[in-house]
């Protein structure tokens, strides 16, 4: 059938009972898919020329470049939709020859996921039982509880309310729990001297009494030194140089 066929190496054209040159009866017998192609698309008339010869070009383009790429190419997730799309609609057989970044299997493996991500609901499936508690508030039901021993669950609710954070006492003891703090009465129980200092040293003052000896124009004077401080603010009162009475 094709012995009215001649091809140019610039052009295909048809010419009647001339015959075919043994250089393209050699590539007809054992060329490749490509060649195959675009005989039978010039010739049903079903593919543009201009356009069968880009494709060709562009796929012999990726094949070189990708072999001067050494390392993995990573792509992207929305490079490898853009892919998987493409190729599903060119199908296996054809992919394999023009594909260039990764194995016909694995794009089209890509194409199967992109389904699946489609129908997966799991990222905006709503999550089931009691909001998670925020640091700042879990850190504000802590030391609330360190530092007021006898508050049970509600006063600490109650408190949390008045800075604007709503949580029932069930969550309060959770986050208690969490952090092994003991329920109001155990934990009164086993408050430490230096939290129960903490929790009361707006109300709480330090003493001390001492003698020192100080150098003044008078000579060598001795100071009774009796002292309150005051443990919130830090102020300190009381430092006569002679005891009396009404000093004390």
């Amino acid at each position: 059938m094709f012995s009215g066929l001649v091809i140019s190496s610039h052009s295909w054209f048809l010419k009647p009972q001339e015959h075919v040159q043994s250089e393209f009866d050699d590539q007809l017998k054992g060329g490749s898919g490509m060649l195959w192609a675009r005989l039978l698309a010039y010739v049903t008339g079903t593919v543009d020329q201009g356009l069968l010869l880009r494709n060709e070009y562009l796929a012999a383009e990726n094949r070189i470049l990708r072999g001067r790429i050494k390392d993995r190419l990573l792509l992207s997730e929305g490079e490898k939709a853009t892919l998987a799309e493409i190729a599903r609609r060119l199908g296996g057989k054809a992919l394999a020859d023009v594909a260039a970044t990764a194995k016909p299997d694995t794009i089209l493996g890509w194409y199967r996921k992109l389904i699946a991500n489609k129908f997966d609901g799991s990222k905006s499936r709503r999550r089931v039982g009691r909001p998670k508690v925020d640091q700042e508030t879990e850190r504000l039901v802590v030391q609330m509880a360190r530092e007021n021993p006898n508050w049970g669950y509600d006063r600490i609710v109650g408190a949390l309310a008045n800075l604007g954070h709503l949580l029932s006492d069930q969550t309060v003891g959770n986050v208690l729990r969490r952090h092994g703090i003991s329920p109001a009465p155990k934990r009164k129980q086993s408050v430490s001297w230096k939290n129960f200092i903490r929790a009361h040293r707006d109300v709480l003052v330090g003493t001390d009494f001492f003698t020192t000896e100080v150098l003044t124009l008078k000579g060598l004077t001795t100071y009774y030194v009796l002292f309150f401080i005051h443990l919130e603010t830090r102020r300190v009162v009381g430092m006569p140089e002679r005891l009396s009475l009404s000093a004390t």
